[in-house]
């Protein structure tokens, strides 16, 4: 009888934390797909770099009629689609601590799980550390609506177009090399 009551004890944690890792596995993966969406960088990478070649993305695609009827974004400003990609950089951001949260605070979690919920919540903490502190900086010298996206391939700075001078990738780039450890090649600037 005790055997059996404590067999099912252990089965109910095991599934606790089979739940657990599945929580955080889809938060991580939701913290991914969000951070690749608004990264802009493309799948296939170019072989020809040049060292301190700007990378410009510009805004200028034409739309049939069809794809601006159905897509609602189009109709927003670009002030307001910065500052709803923003939005939606922190919620993410906010929904991957939180997950990591949730380990650390489950007494029945394994070791192992808290560490790794510890270090990914270290991550996330430092890159948002460094975002914020980047999109200070810009702020400071002349473009307020800066929004930075750290991934592990490297950073995408989102800024109006209005904005964008031929001095603005080099001042970008600096103040992302002052704040991280990414590489000059890895820094993408897109207008909007």
């Amino acid at each position: 009888m005790y055997h059996k009551i404590m067999q099912r004890w252990r089965n109910m944690k095991i599934k606790k934390q089979h739940v657990l890792a599945a929580a955080l596995v889809l938060a991580l993966g939701a913290a991914v797909y969000l951070n690749w969406q608004f990264s802009g960088t493309p799948l296939i990478a170019s072989t020809s770099k040049e060292l301190g070649a700007a990378t410009y993305v510009s805004n200028d695609a034409t739309a049939t009629t069809d794809e601006v009827a159905s897509d609602s974004v189009s109709e927003m400003t670009p002030e307001a689609k910065l500052a709803q990609a923003k939005t939606d950089r922190t919620q993410a951001q906010d929904k991957a601590l939180e997950a990591a949260e949730n380990v650390l605070s489950l007494s029945d979690s394994s070791e192992d799980a808290k560490a790794e919920a510890v270090k990914a919540a270290n991550a996330i903490e430092q890159r948002i550390l460094a975002q914020s502190n980047i999109e200070g900086i810009l702020s400071a010298k002349g473009y307020p609506s800066a929004v930075c996206y750290i991934s592990d391939s490297g950073c995408t700075v989102t800024l109006l177009s209005s904005e964008l001078t031929d001095d603005a990738p080099m001042i970008i780039k600096e103040a992302i090399m002052s704040q991280s450890e990414i590489e000059f090649n890895n820094i993408v600037i897109i207008d909007v």
